[in-house]
């Protein structure tokens, strides 16, 4: 299984504008892609930002492809993310792991 991590940040006056837009955007999309095994937001507030850490689940690398592409390492992007003043980090990091428990 691999494990996509993200993250990106945003002034927390868009905080719950943003939850809800990446719900709609990141998270419906990756479930929306054959090979998707879910999909997990941690939200962390720090001063005036809020962090949101996207963690989606996959059943291998071709299938994270097809969510992100060839360039899979690029973090997948929405046009209207800059309505928030997303600040994204421009790449993501993929885990192999055998299994993903709850702490």
């Amino acid at each position: 299984m691999i494990v996509r991590t993200w993250h990106g940040c945003v002034p927390v006056v868009h905080a719950e504008g943003f939850r809800q837009h990446l719900q709609v955007t990141g998270i419906q999309h990756a479930q929306g892609v054959a090979g998707n095994l879910g999909a997990f937001v941690r939200q962390e507030r720090q001063g005036d930002w809020e962090h949101f850490f996207l963690a989606t689940y996959w059943q291998d690398l071709e299938a994270v492809k097809a969510f992100a592409g060839e360039d899979c390492h690029v973090a997948v992007t929405y046009a209207d993310d800059e309505q928030y003043q997303l600040l994204s980090d421009p790449y993501v990091f993929h885990h192999e792991v055998e299994r993903v428990a709850r702490l």
